[in-house]
């Protein structure tokens, strides 16, 4: 799985830091590079970030494409610049990504001779980079911090046997439990999953290993056929995982906690979302077409007549129509009940912070630095995105510069520290003094993980194990204080 060697010692990734059990990263400029996917072809490129976003306001992405950080096929796109199909997409973004447990990446086993490689991974942290996580991605902590320039994934056509522990809400039948309901992904910013019958197919068995009446739970051995699907499984069953924040939560799900389901007959009405009664203003960064573009000191708002003209339009996002526009089915009453209040509580543990966006604090464009740009594959190697953006030549003395050794150049970045945090005088919001963004609370490292822990690999070059978590100890004492 990987053709690197792994260090003697592991060494930490450019400007990390550990902080109470979190691991931490200085927010940093990252280009994101894509094709236009069928469902933004005929769209407004404002439409589909709004919709397929939503850590930032409405106002917020409008300027950051005034901006000029987004291009299209090599050129500056504009708020209602139309994706079309074959289109090559690049976004400068200013990422902060969210804290993860201090607990390290484990190596059980690297096999050099047959190319294999064994990690226990702790809880929080995702295996690929995805939503707001890249460099906090397992694949990325491997190249970083073990020297592993390449892992490919092989946990294809059931090579793998996969065993599970996890400790679930109630008394867990004492005898053998099989779950085949197929599965289906409603919603990709929440990656929320849901039973349904356009789902694919599914399997999970469950063994009930002991039940703790002083918590009400029970710990379980799971054993997931296909792909991962124990949580929703359990939460059909009714019995979710004890602390999933998202499938064994009473305020999205109500007091039966999505026990057999959720309704699927399709459902057109939508609610506009809305912030806290404090939040609510006719001035809010959300409101983007409910007040004119110059009510802000920012310049880089005000439109053309055209486009004013085309505001009295609300995009999705503003009007709850972005729920579901990316679900393979039409969505149910109840699932977009499901994902509006799912997003509430999002919003919420972020401190409202889409609601709180002082871009109009920018006097200027936004301006990424230090951005890492690969060259584009050749000509002949791209059949769409049009022509190859040109490459910014390099100064005629760059090849005579000394070059930094590996220690050199980590020992400089270790020095890199990341810009005070600006204050809003009018609200004591804390906010990037790059971006603008509204600097979310840090997470309780408790909450980084849930009852869910990946006990056995059977695969063709033997088995694999890990310890099992002191949760799933009997007697175990859950602190849910």
């Amino acid at each position: 799985m990987s053709d690197g060697a792994v260090p003697d010692e592991p060494r930490s990734p450019p400007s990390s830091q550990k902080d109470a059990g979190l691991k931490k990263l200085t927010p940093y400029w990252y280009p994101y590079t894509t094709m236009a996917k069928e469902r933004w072809i005929g769209r407004e490129i404002l439409e589909i970030v709004s919709t397929e976003f939503r850590d930032r306001s409405m106002e917020y992405y409008r300027y950051a494409l005034e901006s000029g950080v987004t291009t299209i096929n090599g050129k500056v796109a504009k708020p209602n610049t139309v994706v079309r199909n074959g289109d090559r997409i690049e976004n400068v973004v200013h990422r902060h990504e969210p804290p993860v447990t201090s607990t390290p990446v484990k190596i059980v086993l690297h096999d050099k001779e047959r190319d294999f490689l064994v990690i226990d991974k702790p809880g929080s942290i995702p295996v690929h980079a995805s939503g707001r996580y890249y460099r906090h991605s397992l694949v990325e902590i491997l190249r970083n911090e073990f020297g592993f320039p390449k892992i490919y994934s092989e946990f294809v056509n059931g090579l793998i046997h996969k065993e599970y522990i996890a400790r679930c809400k109630g008394e867990f039948p004492a005898e053998e439990t099989i779950c085949e309901e197929p599965l289906l992904t409603v919603d990709r910013q929440m990656g929320l999953n849901i039973v349904h019958p356009e789902g694919k197919p599914a399997k999970t068995i469950f063994n009930r290993l002991h039940y703790d009446s002083a918590t009400n739970t029970s710990v379980l051995h799971c054993r997931p056929m296909t792909a991962h699907q124990i949580r929703v499984h359990l939460q059909y069953l009714g019995h979710p995982i004890a602390n999933d924040p998202v499938y064994s939560e009473e305020r999205i799900w109500g007091v039966n906690l999505g026990k057999g389901g959720v309704d699927v007959i399709p459902c057109e009405h939508r609610a506009a979302p809305a912030p806290p009664a404090h939040l609510l203003s006719d001035n809010s960064p959300e409101a983007l077409n409910l007040k004119p573009s110059n009510d802000t000191d920012s310049p880089l708002l005000l439109t053309s007549e055209e486009e004013s003209n085309a505001r009295a339009k609300l995009l999705p996002r503003e009007t709850g129509h972005d729920i579901g526009m990316g679900s393979p089915v039409p969505l149910s009453s109840e699932a977009v009940e499901i994902i509006t209040k799912l997003r509430h509580m999002k919003d919420e543990d972020e401190d409202w912070s889409r609601w709180r966006d002082v871009v109009f604090r920018a006097k200027a464009s936004l301006t990424p630095k230090d951005i890492p740009r690969a060259p584009l594959p050749p000509q002949n190697k791209r059949k769409k995105g049009g022509p190859s953006l040109p490459q910014t030549p390099l100064p005629e003395d760059v090849s005579l510069a000394p070059q930094l050794t590996q220690g050199e150049a980590l020992a400089r970045l270790s020095q890199m520290e990341a810009p005070s945090p600006a204050v809003d005088t009018a609200t004591g919001t804390l906010y990037c003094s790059e971006c603008y963004l509204p600097l979310h609370p840090d997470p309780k490292p408790e909450r980084l993980y849930i009852f869910l822990h990946a006990l056995r690999y059977t695969t063709s070059l033997g088995c694999f194990e890990t310890d099992i978590p002191e949760w799933a100890a009997e007697g175990w004492k859950w602190d849910q204080a």
